[in-house]
């Protein structure tokens, strides 16, 4: 929507006394300069000071009339075409200030040319005029305020020029340009030009179009093409005359008595390279190493048609008042020298342009798009486009107009915001309830937004009043989306939120309409439900929480038992809040509600109704309702996880179902695994460094349901290193395991039946073990699946080493899992030879199998060598032994393995029951 102030909005105006009479001006920056008509052939400048005071600061003679004139910001020059003997000059005027210290000497230089140092010198005192030579007489010029280059405007081309700074020593810099492209464009004469950060938009009389230079990448097989400048382009298609000859077609075919026009076109993006106006780039740079080479993106085209009348066609209908307007983001940025200065971002690129009763605003930047459209009252003479408002000069009067530039800019900063919808004078309808109200609003909202994203903002004195103009704008479009039945009702969350109003400021705005408000509209509930949800640091007060457990009981009674959770409603009166959710449950029960009950209940301390209630439902029920709303169990205060006080008795109580709850929780992404953690070290007032046990229970029932095998490691690893720290610190849980080893092995598939062996090992193990039995054969048991990662675990494993039979199965399993079998069974030959048999009998088999006579029989017989009858437990593991390898090898290679010193006796049985299983077979 587009508003128009009949009232321009100009504090003041001033007339500037001109010694000439005038016939071109133009403005840069704190500046004002009036070129004379033909007769003076002289350019005055004036300063403008505060208030709009106008102080002359001199003049200086140019060639000729002022034809066009234009300031750059970038280089502080000005730029001007003038006419004399009927031939056009293209001219730059340098350091024109030091005419205010008196200085009347001036340079006369073409440019490029080199300057001597010992005469540059002078330059310092003297206003430098630069001539720029062309081809074909200049038509129009626009400078870059980004960078300060120049484009000039000549009949079917453009010529760009680059402002460069030239160091002459270290006292002296001087400006120049060097010409370094030119855009060939065939059958086009440019009424204007208009060039903005490698951005052009051209017009003709009826036709806009405007193009963005482009870096080329260099590549070997595009090295001619670059070298030549020339954009290739698809073959233009034919929207207007059907012609075969191109030439013949331009904006008006006279044929006969009658005038043929090409109808009107709107091409954006990628589609207007169709414009049938084909680009050549030619670069004019000395080629170096450093040397720029762009390519032509089209953005945009469009093609007007005349206006036409019973008597025919209007001469008048011209394009005019092209403008490129830049939108800048400001922020600050500290230097080497420790100085605060601005620095300016590019967010947006508009494109203004307008015919006689109409104008065009379009966003050329991210996004190419028609923003508004302004239709004039009268005829209009001329209009210029700041960020604010559009200001057009009509044949009767000045219109303002407000536009959306800055508001388009804001939107690709911050795209949640709406600033397209987004103050003295408002206040006189703050309390009217009708759109006009937003409308009033949004455009006063939008100047003040305007003004703050201004790069001037931060220096400005009134810097501290338009910000709290613009909280208040906030507030009360805050205030309209919460009262008005809007579709746009959820804007009242972001604009209170730029407000920097808190909640109880909110609510007393709202309370202070009248008596007691019955119904309550979309926008005021959406911003209280967020801002609760979100879990401010905010603590409401005991009335102000009452007063929204109300608000929602009548107006969305479902989300009650949510909003008693938030960190918000801690001083809620929880017998109030019983009442109201009793009342809601008998409408539509829920184990939601009925948690929250029990929540409040524990608060008042009526631990026979919190009982009751807990017993509604099964346990399965009550995990859903947790997940339902997990912050009847935990909540966050500056990022931490904070245990409600619910969970700490179901601690006491009912640890089981809180473990049950948590893991429910993550399982549907509710809750982090750090998170838990953290969340279980709080409930149990342990520090950072100590497990305590319903950490460990919620481990070890997250690892029964968790199918992510990223987090299934990271479980193995944790309870393993917490089972080897108790085991060797010799310490005991400090509270009952809510799962035996026999329990984790029925229900976990990470936790294997323990193996014969280790039950072996185990049972010649010191009394003392059984201090902390239950975290060994757990510990054991998780060793005895395939689930955890052995070579990752061994570090964690490394404290039990030496402890005993315990470190014995250990290592012995880790040894297993790694395919150490033949270490494996040093291990338990030198330390328990009782269970080398039983540990061949399990773990030998398949490839494994050669083991029993490559290394288990063969040290068999050495240690019996050695050891004599002294240890009959090497004898019968021998002869088991015996039996088993007599099964699998042939007689000659069983004999083979046999020691010659040996006692025919021993070995006879074994001997004739290999060769009577060959007779067998």
């Amino acid at each position: 929507m587009v508003q128009l102030y009949n009232l321009h909005p100009f504090g003041s105006q001033q007339v500037v006394p001109c010694k000439q009479e005038p016939a071109h001006f133009c403005c840069g920056r704190d500046v004002l300069f009036v070129a004379g008509t033909a007769a003076s052939c002289r350019v005055e400048v004036f300063a403008v000071r505060d208030q709009g005071r106008c102080e002359p600061l001199g003049s200086f003679a140019t060639l000729g009339p002022v034809l066009r004139m234009a300031h750059s910001r970038a280089g502080d020059y000005l730029v001007t075409i003038e006419e004399k003997s009927k031939a056009t000059f293209l001219r730059a005027y340098m350091n024109w200030r030091c005419m205010s210290a008196g200085s009347s000497r001036v340079c006369v230089r073409m440019v490029g040319h080199k300057m001597e140092e010992s005469y540059s010198e002078t330059l310092k005192e003297q206003m430098s005029i630069v001539e720029m030579p062309l081809s074909d007489p200049p038509l129009c010029i626009s400078c870059c305020p980004v960078t300060g280059d120049l484009l000039v405007g000549c009949k079917n081309k453009l010529v760009m020029f680059c402002l460069k700074y030239l160091v002459i020593n270290q006292n002296l810099t001087v400006l120049d340009f060097e010409r370094s492209l030119i855009l060939h464009i065939d059958n086009l004469i440019p009424a204007e030009v208009a060039f903005c950060s490698k951005h052009i938009a051209i017009t003709t009389e009826l036709d806009v179009l405007i193009l963005k230079l482009e870096l080329v990448q260099q590549s070997a097989d595009r090295t001619e093409q670059c070298t030549h400048g020339i954009t290739a382009l698809e073959k233009p298609v034919d929207r207007g005359v059907t012609d075969k000859d191109p030439l013949t077609q331009s904006l008006q075919l006279e044929v006969d008595e009658f005038v043929i026009c090409q109808k009107p076109l709107e091409l954006l993006g990628e589609e207007s390279k169709l414009c049938e106006i084909p680009i050549t780039l030619e670069s004019t740079e000395l080629p170096t190493e450093d040397t720029k080479r762009f390519q032509v993106r089209y953005l945009l085209f469009r093609r007007f048609t005349p206006d036409q009348s019973p008597f025919g066609f209007c001469e008048e209908t011209k394009l005019h008042s092209l403008q490129l307007l830049p939108v800048y983001q400001t922020g600050n940025s500290v230097t080497a020298h420790e100085e605060i200065e601005n620095e300016t971002e590019l967010l947006s690129l508009f494109c203004f342009f307008s015919l006689p009763h109409v104008g065009y605003l379009y966003s050329v930047g991210k996004l190419i798009e028609l923003i508004s459209t302004y239709q004039y009252s009268e005829k209009s003479e001329q209009a210029v486009l700041t960020p604010q408002f559009l200001h057009v000069i009509t044949s009767e009067k000045l219109q303002c107009f407000t536009v959306r530039c800055s508001a388009a800019a804001a939107r690709d900063e911050d795209p949640y915001i709406d600033t397209t919808v987004k103050v003295d004078y408002s206040r006189t309808y703050e309390n009217v309830k009708t759109e006009s109200c937003i409308h009033l609003l949004s455009e006063a909202h939008l100047l003040l937004r305007a003004a703050i994203m201004d790069p001037s903002f931060l220096k400005s004195d009134e810097k501290e009043e338009i910000l709290r103009a613009f909280r208040e704008s906030c507030a009360l479009l805050g205030d309209c989306y919460s009262r008005f039945d809007t579709k746009d009702y959820h804007l009242a969350l972001p604009y209170y939120r730029m407000s920097g109003l808190s909640m109880t400021e909110v609510l007393k705005r709202l309370a202070s309409e009248g008596d007691e408000i019955q119904t309550y509209e979309k926008g005021f509930l959406f911003y209280l439900t967020h801002s609760l949800n979100e879990e401010l640091n905010e603590e409401l007060s005991k009335e102000s929480a009452n007063q929204v457990l109300r608000i929602f009981y009548l107006a969305d009674p479902e989300q009650l038992p949510h909003i008693l959770c938030s960190p918000c409603m801690r001083n809620v009166c929880p017998s109030t809040a019983v009442e109201y959710l009793q009342k809601v449950e008998k409408m539509m029960p829920s184990v939601v509600l009925t948690l929250a009950t029990a929540f409040m209940a524990l608060k008042m301390g009526d631990l026979m109704m919190y009982e009751h209630e807990m017993d509604s439902y099964k346990e399965a029920a009550l995990t859903c309702g947790f997940i339902g709303q997990p912050k009847l169990l935990r909540q966050h205060k500056e990022g931490v996880v904070i245990p409600t006080e619910f969970a700490v008795h179901l601690k006491e109580t009912q640890p089981g179902l809180l473990v049950a709850a948590t893991v429910a929780l993550h399982e549907n992404s509710k809750i982090e695994l750090e998170e838990a953690d953290t969340f279980f070290k709080m409930l149990c007032s342990n520090s950072e460094n100590n497990i305590p046990q319903l950490l460990v229970d919620f481990w070890e029932a997250l690892l029964v349901v968790c199918s992510q095998e990223e987090i299934v490691q990271e479980l193995l690893l944790r309870i393993t290193s917490q089972y080897v720290w108790r085991i060797s610190k010799k310490q005991h849980p400090e509270t009952k395991p809510l799962k035996t080893t026999e329990d984790l092995i029925n229900s976990c598939n990470h936790f294997g039946s323990i193996f014969p062996w280790v039950t072996s090992i185990m049972s010649a193990g010191s009394p003392s073990d059984e201090d902390y039995h239950e975290d060994i054969p757990k510990l054991q048991s998780l060793l005895c699946s395939h689930s955890i990662n052995i070579a990752s675990a061994l570090p964690v494993l490394e404290p039990l080493s030496e402890a005993g039979n315990i470190g014995l199965a250990i290592h012995v399993l880790c040894s297993t899992h790694l395919g150490k079998h033949e270490e494996a069974i040093d291990q338990l030959l030198q330390r328990c030879p009782d269970a080398a048999v039983l540990y061949a009998q399990h773990e030998l088999k398949g490839d494994s199998r050669p083991v029993w006579w490559n290394k288990l029989l063969p040290e068999l017989c050495k240690r019996t060598r050695l050891n004599g009858n002294d240890c009959p437990v090497l004898i019968s593991s021998l002869k088991e032994t015996l039996s088993v390898v007599a099964m699998e090898l042939e007689l000659r290679d069983f004999l083979s393995l046999l020691p010659e010193d040996g006692t025919a006796a021993f070995f006879l049985p074994h001997l004739l029951h290999c060769s009577q299983r060959k007779l067998l077979t």
